[in-house]
């Protein structure tokens, strides 16, 4: 009896430690399908109700260019402008960083929204990425149908060109204005200087450096007149010496017989002289000197001798006598006749005449000569204000034109703080969802389902082992 109790208790323990390991069993199973079965169903429920997400890609390249351009303005001066590289100062900033800051701003957001009838919500933001060691953005948007992610990237690139024009157009209306501003400046001292300079010629009648040319050549040239005078001048007087003296007369005798012989007065009083006195020679062989007729006619050659004495000294400007007229008479038919006498009588007239005629051009010369050197020393003087006034104009010119071909210069260009941007990339058009994707999520579940069943079955074989080890202590 006691042998049957002892079999009995030993066998209900091994039957409840059998019932104990198979109970830890059965929830570790249970345990690990139903966690199983979560995971599966949330993915496929996921795969279910997530509406599906297609995404359109495009890439913006950011071109390096480096150009620049040069104007000659001939006589003036020169204008140049230069478009630096973005790239040139890559070592502070990234013009990339820029263009991806404007891209992602809310006035090209909002843009590209409404072109597209959307509110911005709905619009979405664009994924931004820089590709390193390019020059290249490339730009991903999300929408619910391939063709609607494909017609958000184009209208975004179209609102961001938009953008960059204006923000172009700013800069080029500030900096008209600051251009505008210098012109106006320069201008108006352009003016200043100009009508100052004309003013100048005006009042001092030196407009052109010709003047002094032509007016230093005049005087070169009268001064070789002169020069050609003063040496007929000083032939003439050589002449007239010779003839004064085979006259016998003095230099100052032969100007008295030329004044003399110019004088008509002088020559019809010697004329009337030499008349009554033949008429007097005449009557004397007829008459006796107490005769009427001879006597009137000396009266008449007397008072006619008395007019030529008159009239010689006041020609002269001292007494003369009839020996002196005689001596400085030149006519043929009066006091000598003789012909070689009245032959030099003419020369020396007419050298006379021309050493006077010389001596008056000289004087005449000498007095041009010394108007035009004053004239000259006068233009010489002005000259170096015409020369400053001339050079403040060029200056004035040259800035003025300078400052106009910036000006235009900068007009035409318009790419210099915002460089022209490609897209080297055209907007794609999805095939496939880019989410959610099935073969991810399955993958998740799979992983998930395996990570928890070995968790468990761990677990178990951890908990069985901790059994065994008691079971074995107790006994």
């Amino acid at each position: 009896m006691t042998n049957w109790i002892e079999i009995s208790a030993e066998y209900s323990g091994k039957s409840g430690k059998l019932s104990a390991t198979r109970g830890r069993w059965q929830r570790y199973f249970f345990l690990g399908l139903a966690t199983n079965l979560v995971f599966w169903a949330s993915a496929f429920l996921y795969l279910k109700v997530t509406p599906p997400t297609y995404t359109s890609s495009s890439a913006i390249n950011l071109p390096g260019a480096w150009t620049n351009a040069n104007v000659n303005l001939p006589n003036i001066g020169q204008a140049n402008y230069e478009n630096v590289s973005p790239y040139a100062a890559l070592s502070t900033q990234d013009p990339r960083e820029i263009y991806k800051f404007i891209a992602e701003s809310e006035p090209v957001l909002k843009a590209a929204a409404s072109q597209l009838n959307m509110s911005l919500e709905e619009f979405g933001n664009p994924r931004l990425k820089l590709i390193v060691n390019t020059s290249l953005m490339s730009v991903e948007f999300q929408a619910a149908s391939p063709e609607k992610a494909r017609i958000k990237s184009i209208a975004f690139y179209q609102a961001l060109q938009a953008r960059l024009n204006e923000l172009r157009n700013q800069e080029a209306s500030q900096r008209d204005i600051g251009y505008q501003s210098a012109l106006t400046s320069s201008q108006k001292k352009l003016a200043i200087v100009q009508k100052r300079l004309s003013n100048y010629k005006a009042s001092s009648g030196l407009s052109s450096d010709n003047q002094i040319t032509d007016l230093t050549t005049n005087i070169e040239q009268l001064r070789r007149q002169r020069a050609e005078i003063l040496a007929q001048q000083q032939q003439a007087s050589t002449r007239l010496a010779q003839l004064s003296a085979n006259l016998k007369l003095s230099a100052g005798q032969a100007t008295d017989a030329f004044t003399l012989q110019s004088d008509q007065i002088f020559q019809q009083n010697l004329k009337n002289y030499s008349d009554a006195s033949a008429a007097v020679v005449v009557l004397e062989s007829k008459f006796l000197p107490n005769h009427p007729t001879l006597v009137t006619e000396k009266a008449k050659r007397d008072a006619a001798q008395q007019a030529l004495l008159d009239r010689g000294q006041s020609l002269l400007g001292r007494p003369v006598s009839l020996a002196t007229l005689k001596q400085l008479n030149l006519s043929s038919n009066n006091f000598s006749n003789t012909a070689p006498r009245d032959t030099l009588f003419q020369e020396l007239v007419k050298v006379q005449a021309d050493q006077k005629g010389l001596t008056t051009q000289a004087q005449a010369l000498d007095q041009q000569i010394a108007q035009l050197e004053s004239r000259l020393k006068i233009l010489t003087q002005q000259q170096t204000t015409l020369d400053s006034l001339k050079r403040d104009t060029q200056i004035a010119e040259a800035v003025f034109s300078s400052t106009l071909t910036r000006l235009d210069i900068s007009k035409s260009n318009t790419f210099g703080s915002y460089p022209l941007i490609q897209l080297v990339s055209q907007p794609t058009l999805p095939k496939n969802p880019s989410s959610p994707n099935k073969k991810l999520v399955l993958l998740g579940a799979a992983s998930g389902s395996l990570f928890v069943s070995l968790g468990l079955v761990l677990l178990w074989w951890r908990e069985r082992k901790n059994s065994i080890s008691d079971k074995t202590v107790n006994t």
